[in-house]
């Protein structure tokens, strides 16, 4: 439990004991660069250890899309059901791998068949909730162009999934991080425009790195300690400061400049929340709990802004540090595609500093493999077949 101090914020100097608070360059100085293994093997049988993988970010192969010829691939099944409960199968292992704060972005897309979309991310999504996993996000991926299209009675298709499962409430996901990158902090939505990276070798459609830079930045920690297994999770604190974009915020910063508030009025306004009455009272959290002293700040302090005084509940926030178990045993955090195709997103990972591994049955990167074949089926959108 974190604990309070006076003025109702998070006290960081008490909660020391329970866990430390460090920045990443602490760590950082006592880690290899970053490591890069595909394996020959199975999705769903991949000869990865328990318990070792932060994120997988993978494409399999899209059902009667694209047939590889070899007999145990994925995605020649013969029905949508057969090709579900291949990608379940799958799904199993990622579980067995995944570490407890795990989790999984799975490109996806729907297949024409007797001129019907068959509704395979759907089917995928209610098959992995019946084993237990839970759909954090449905993102939908947009594009400029695709695949030419010869149909004339219907729109050509734009789009594909990326399905954002975990397996527990509690797992590793920075959305400060994200949002700060790809935005002004706000909540980016879940609606990802990226067009397709030009590439003239054997994927015709390869997965694009963007993708996968966008999944790692939210999903894999950039350190986790090999001792407890923990991440290392970004502190963040909220500031006074304001997005002075709105008029909104201008105009509270006047009125607080005008009343003569303090830095401690606008903490009492961001611990006893939007109202001490009514309806809040039941969904804000600090309402209510905070001191007789802490209370009466924030009443000067919204007498004094009037309806704007919730400008500074939404004031921006800063990172103080990372989580610090105390360890000392620093691992780079580590990222698997179980299709991984050309290894982009092995690339991808390897760039923004995480140790990353790749399954597949035949790897059309030139690294050296390291176990004999098994069963899998590789990635690709080329090469597809149209059904009007």
């Amino acid at each position: 439990m974190i604990q309070r101090a006076e003025d109702g914020q998070p006290d960081r100097r008490r909660n020391l004991s329970v866990v430390g608070i460090s920045g990443l360059e602490e760590w950082e100085k006592h880690l290899d660069p970053p490591k890069r293994l595909i394996i020959t093997g199975d999705a769903r049988d991949t000869g990865v250890d328990d318990n070792s993988i932060d994120l997988v970010v993978t494409s399999p192969p899209y059902w009667r899309k694209r047939d590889y010829g070899h007999p145990d691939q994925i995605g020649q099944e013969a029905t949508p059901q057969a090709y579900v409960e291949s990608m379940m199968q799958c799904l199993d292992e990622w579980r067995r791998v995944l570490r407890p704060t795990g989790s999984v972005f799975l490109n996806i897309g729907d297949t024409y068949h007797h001129r019907s979309l068959m509704g395979i991310p759907g089917l995928v999504e209610f098959g992995a909730v019946q084993r237990g996993w839970l759909i954090r996000n449905r993102i939908i991926w947009t594009k400029d162009g695709g695949m030419p299209e010869p149909a004339r009675n219907r729109l050509a298709n734009r789009h594909e999934y990326v399905i954002h499962l975990a397996l527990k409430p509690n797992y590793y996901y920075d959305l400060l991080g994200y949002s700060e990158e790809m935005g002004n902090g706000a909540n980016p939505g879940d609606v990802w425009h990226i067009n397709p990276e030009r590439n003239m070798g054997r994927h015709l459609a390869p997965f694009p790195q963007e993708l996968v830079r966008r999944a790692v930045m939210l999903g894999c920690p950039p350190q986790v300690c090999a001792t407890c297994g923990k991440p290392r999770v970004r502190v963040v604190e909220r500031t006074d400061q304001l997005d002075m974009s709105r008029p909104q915020a201008r105009r509270a910063a006047e009125l607080a400049k005008e009343h003569g508030l303090t830095a401690e009025h606008i903490r009492a306004i961001q611990a006893t929340g939007v109202s001490d009455v009514g309806k809040a009272t039941k969904f804000q959290s600090g309402t209510g709990r905070n001191s007789v002293r802490v209370q009466r700040l924030a009443a000067e302090a919204k007498a004094a802004l009037g309806g704007y005084f919730r400008e500074f509940t939404f004031a921006k926030k800063e990172t103080v540090g990372w989580t610090d178990c105390g360890h000392g045993t620093p691992i780079r955090g580590c990222v698997l595609d179980p299709f991984v195709g050309t290894g982009t997103t092995l690339t991808a990972a390897n760039n923004m500093g995480c140790d990353a591994i790749g399954v597949d049955l035949m790897p059309v990167a030139p690294e050296p493999s390291l176990h004999p074949a098994r069963k899998h089926g590789r990635r690709s959108r080329g090469d597809e077949l149209p059904d009007l």
